[in-house]
Formats: C-alpha cells, structure tokens, sequence
C-alpha cells in the first residue's frame, strides 16, 4: 500500500529521536549524579518492559471493560471478523466498557493478543454503518501495530516526568546544611530536575506528533477496508459532540481512544461561536448534518492556526477533510489499494 513504508519510517524516525534523546538525557544524569550509566540503561530497560507487559492489565481495571462472550453479539462479531479478515489480522478480542461516552480503542502486547472496547455510550449512539468505520479505524490500529509502538515510546516522556517530579521533591524537603556536600547534592537534585522536565516536554512532543499521524493513517484504512468514508465521517461528527458534552476529565492513556474529550470541547466550543451562521435552517438547534458541514468548513479556515503540538488527536475538522478527499476520489473510480493513504 503506497505511503504506508512513511508512516513505519515516522515511527522508527520517533523510535529513535525519542531513544536518542533520552540516551543524551541519561548520560548527563549520571555525570551530575556521578553514578554509572549501565545502571541508568539497566533501570530504563527495566520501566520500559514493566509498562509493555503490565500495561494491558491496567486499561483493562481502570476502564472495567467486560470481554463478550461467543454469540453474545452477532452482528458485531460477524463485523469484526469480516473486516479483520479483509484486513489479513487476526480478530481481535470483543469488549464493551460502561461509559456512556462514544469512544472505542484497541490495546495489546502482540496483534494475536489484541482486544477492540467499545463504549457502551458508542454502540447507543451510533448507527451500524458508524460503528463499522469505527471498527475499520480501530482495525487499522492493529494492522499497523500504533498501540504497541506507542506504548513502549510512551514510557520515555513518563519516566522523564516521574525523574524531575521525585528530584524536585526531595531537593525541595531536604533540610538546609552548611555542609559544602550536602549543598552540593542538593543542587545537583534540582539540576536533573531541570534537564527531566526539559526531556519530558521535547520527547511529548515527539510522541504526540506521532499520536495525531497514526489517527489520519487509521481513518484513511477505515475508509479502504469499509469501502465508505462517509461511514467514519458521520462517526466522529457524533463522537466530536458526545465527547464534548463529557463531565469527566480526559484520561491519562487517551491517545489510545479513537476521541479525545479535551480536543472535542475546543472544537465545540469554537463551532457554537459560530452558531448562527452554521444553523442553516435557523431551527436553533445544530443538527448532526449542520454540526459535520461547519466542522468541514472549519478544517479549511481558522482551526489551522490553532497550536495543537500538545493534542494526542488531530482536529476531526482535519480528519474529516481527509476522508472526504478520499471519498471524492473513489466516486472518480480511481482509488485503489495503491491509493490507501495517498491523502494522509
């Protein structure tokens, strides 16, 4: 599939920038701290492999999801495994998570390991259609590995974070002397504080570049493996709205959901400024049609200036632009699987 070999070289080029980083960030640890650094690559190693294999036991009890049993919902599984199979991976695990929320997200050590959630808010909310862009996205997650990826990049900006957090602290407590080494230590300890959290922002950066990129290469394969972009494109409308209407802070591991609430409330928020000239019928009300045109005009205007380095999803303004130059291509019949990801 043309296009696909850049998104693997963006995440070994994030692999690396990230690993290489942080190999610089050590080294100068361990000449402050004057310790070796075999230790500091050994310990780092160590909350690496501890997050990839324990990190599917904690999205599974923070988020209560419950694994559906065989039969338990047919035209679910029977999607899943249509797309799964078009998608040569294996079919993934079936979840459900009581959240009233419309969110979905995939997660796993391995893709033969690979379990699909769906809020229980998702499968109210949207029709068949929508749900099946969803799983086409979510598939494509699987298919190019993004969860793994970034569950293992993911633990490098976390422990940079936890390193400046436990310095500042215990430099902070640490009872004054006037003892020349103690003074020392102690500015040494605000020292790797410093250089912690300066790693911590520059390699989130990386890592959330490379979160927004893997969501536009999902939602061109939804739009490949369904064969209907307009499927997905009605989705995140309806994701956008109910995520934006969600009380509950975004959480902690939300560029694994196919949504992020704290990008939904910004998009919201920016379309209802604009609520007169975006309600054609003058109804009062934005209906779904209304609400998904002013997100695609928006895309083509002032949502481009906003800075959205720090955001784990791209504006859906951006990512319904793009599943509609998709869908314009494919009513020319010229798309094709050479095409898949030539508008990311």
């Amino acid at each position: 599939m043309a296009r696909l070999a850049e998104l693997k070289l963006a995440m070994g080029g994030s692999i690396f920038l990230v690993a290489f980083i942080f190999a610089l960030f050590l080294t100068a640890i361990m000449l402050i701290v004057q310790l070796d650094l075999i230790y500091a690559v050994i310990l780092t190693v160590l909350f690496i492999l501890f997050q990839y294999l324990i990190g599917p036991a904690i999205v599974s009890m923070s988020t209560r999801l419950q694994y559906l049993k065989p039969g338990e919902n047919p035209l679910l599984e029977s999607t899943v495994k249509e797309l799964a199979d078009k998608s040569s991976i294996p079919v993934p695990r079936l979840a459900t998570v009581p959240d009233n929320t419309p969110n979905a997200f995939v997660f796993g050590r391995t893709a033969r390991s690979a379990t699909l959630a769906l809020h229980e808010g998702l499968l109210r909310n949207l029709n068949k259609d929508e749900v099946r862009g969803v799983i086409g996205h979510e598939l494509g997650h699987i298919k190019h590995k993004d969860y793994i990826v970034m569950t293992v990049l993911s633990a490098l900006p976390l422990l940079a974070y936890i390193i400046a957090r436990g310095t500042w602290q215990v430099a902070a407590v640490s009872v004054g002397s006037r003892r020349k080494d103690e003074g020392s230590m102690k500015a040494a300890l605000f020292a790797v504080g410093a250089i912690s959290y300066l790693v911590y922002i520059i390699s989130l950066l990386c890592v959330m570049r490379l979160s927004r990129l893997r969501e536009h290469y999902a939602d061109a394969y939804s739009a490949y493996v369904t064969g209907s972009p307009r499927n997905l494109e009605s989705a995140l409308t309806k994701i956008t709205w109910g995520l934006s209407l969600s009380p509950k802070p975004p959480s902690g591991a939300r560029m694994f959901y196919i949504g992020d609430p704290a990008v939904a409330k910004q998009e919201i928020q920016k379309v209802i400024g604009k609520k007169e000239e975006y309600d054609l019928d003058r109804d009062g009300v934005l209906d779904e049609r209304e609400l998904e045109l002013a997100m695609e005009n928006e895309a083509k205007s002032a949502w481009k200036t906003i800075n959205t380095w720090f955001s784990t999803h791209p504006p859906t303004f951006r990512r319904i632009l793009l599943l509609k130059e998709i869908e314009n291509e494919m009513q020319t019949g010229q798309y094709g699987t050479d095409r898949v990801y030539k508008h990311v």
